[in-house]
């Protein structure tokens, strides 16, 4: 092997080229930006440069499970979606077992995430039929592959009563935390607020979700590649599943265009909304709906909390100040976000 810079965190680099025809011989393999369950590598070889996934989170890191969003990725790829299919190795696979680990192989695509800050109202306007492309893309790639009756219906939202107790539980360990610092602070502070919200909204629990279609499951500023202003390539499918496809459009919203303070970018949001509806054929009422169980879906969620507090793992504590802001700011302006979207 030629002098390299393999980090010692590294797959077995070596084991694995071995398997592909014409990648040439490691020369580094270098860590990513790491994802909060997967890790990614830049391989660089003396035939060029690769991003390498190592899959870890159990729920997705079956070759089964990783086969299927490789063919659909490949199917996109087919249709014209920007996305990056992994490479066959010599047999045709696209997943590599070694040592028990499942890794896969895919070109590397030079680019850059932008959050919406970064996005002007076309580059908004892109990004939602970006979303409605995929959406419409996904339904016809998988109605092929998957058996009828994939899609669920009648998924329940949070019950606001087991959401109080894990309030209550958060609380005893954020005030128990020793030392104590401003992060413990801010979520005490969140928690008892969110617990006068909940007792106020418990009215407004919305029904059983409608059946859905299939979505990418995770589309976010951190998995999606820009080249200049045209997106590039969409990443990290892991998630890819049958869930109400207008929700995720509005966590996506919730996600690219909130602001340091918690605010969503309402003008943005609009101009994406409805080049989104444009593009997936959704109609306002389908938005309407996917923002009443988005905000509720906020309202009751406490993950990166329980990451800090129950499984000591602080890697999401930065997005906490931000996301817990934006669940207050989203009920009290309620109206105006629902027109953002519909409108």
């Amino acid at each position: 092997m030629p002098r390299s810079s393999v980090t010692p965190f590294a797959p077995p680099v070596n084991a694995l080229l071995r398997r592909y025809a014409g990648t040439g011989e490691p020369l580094s393999c270098v860590p990513v930006a790491q994802g909060l369950l997967n890790r990614g590598y830049r391989l660089r070889t003396t035939r060029g440069a690769y991003f390498l996934k190592q899959h870890l989170d159990a729920p997705t890191a079956d070759r089964a499970t990783i086969v299927r969003q490789h063919r659909a990725t490949q199917r996109l790829y087919d249709l014209g979606v920007p996305v990056a299919p992994p490479l066959p190795d010599a047999e045709g696979a696209t997943v590599a077992v070694v040592g028990g680990r499942c890794y896969a192989l895919h070109p590397w695509v030079q680019g850059s995430h932008r959050g919406g800050a970064q996005l002007t109202a076309a580059g908004s306007r892109r990004l939602g039929a970006l979303l409605g492309v995929v959406h419409t893309c996904l339904e016809q790639v998988m109605a092929a592959a998957e058996p009828p009756g994939a899609a669920p219906g009648g998924v329940r939202s949070a019950d606001p009563a087991q959401s109080v107790r894990l309030i209550d539980d958060l609380l005893a360990r954020a005030r128990g935390r020793r030392p104590r610092d401003a992060f413990d602070e801010l979520a005490e502070y969140r928690l008892l607020e969110r617990r006068r919200l909940l007792a106020e909204h418990a009215h407004r629990r919305p029904p059983p979700a409608a059946a859905g279609g299939w979505v990418h499951g995770d589309f976010h500023p951190l998995n999606l590649l820009y080249r200049g202003a045209e997106p590039a390539a969409i990443v990290d499918w892991d998630k890819l599943g049958v869930q109400p496809r207008a929700e995720e459009a509005v966590r996506a919203a919730a996600i690219f265009f909130v602001q340091p303070g918690g605010l969503l970018d309402l003008p943005k949001v609009r101009a994406y909304a409805r080049a989104y509806r444009r593009a997936a054929g959704a109609d306002p009422a389908e938005l309407a709906a996917a923002v009443h169980r988005v905000w509720w879906e906020r309202l009751n969620d406490f993950w990166i909390l329980r990451w800090r507090y129950q499984r000591d793992d602080a890697r999401a504590d930065p997005q906490f100040p931000a996301a817990s802001a934006l669940v207050v700011w989203w009920t009290r302006e309620y109206a105006a976000v629902l027109a953002a979207f519909t409108g």
